[in-house]
């Protein structure tokens, strides 16, 4: 069984960059046709989801985060990782990373095939 396990700081200062990595074990982050997600939750709010980096190392992102974001691979660590630059306190969200076989964007965690636990990160002076 594939696990996920996010990794980063809790806390960061207004403007600074977000390095946040996935650990993945159980499963190579190269293996054929899937998708390794980020994904976020700000308190009070839907799940939104940042960008992925698929098998090949290709990335797509969420054009309203597009321009902020940067997802990518170690492939030798099996590791995935996101940087969001110039974070506000709207940033401030429970983080996941997850992994599915389809590119689709869910709705739910349930939809991915696996999932970490998420990690708090809070954006404050």
């Amino acid at each position: 069984q594939v696990q996920l396990q996010e990794s980063g700081p809790g806390l960061v200062k207004p403007s600074q960059t977000l390095s946040l990595t996935c650990t993945v074990s159980g499963g190579s982050i190269t293996t054929n046709s899937y998708y390794w997600s980020w994904i976020r939750q700000p308190p009070g709010k839907r799940l939104e989801w940042i960008g992925y980096i698929n098998s090949r190392g290709s990335t797509y992102y969420s054009p309203s985060l597009k321009s902020r974001t940067s997802i990518s691979r170690d492939t030798s660590k099996n590791q995935f990782t996101m940087q969001l630059s110039s974070v506000t306190p709207e940033d401030t969200a429970v983080y996941y990373c997850a992994v599915s076989g389809s590119d689709y964007v869910f709705e739910q965690l349930s939809g991915y095939d696996y999932w970490g636990q998420g990690t708090q990160v809070t954006v404050s002076s």
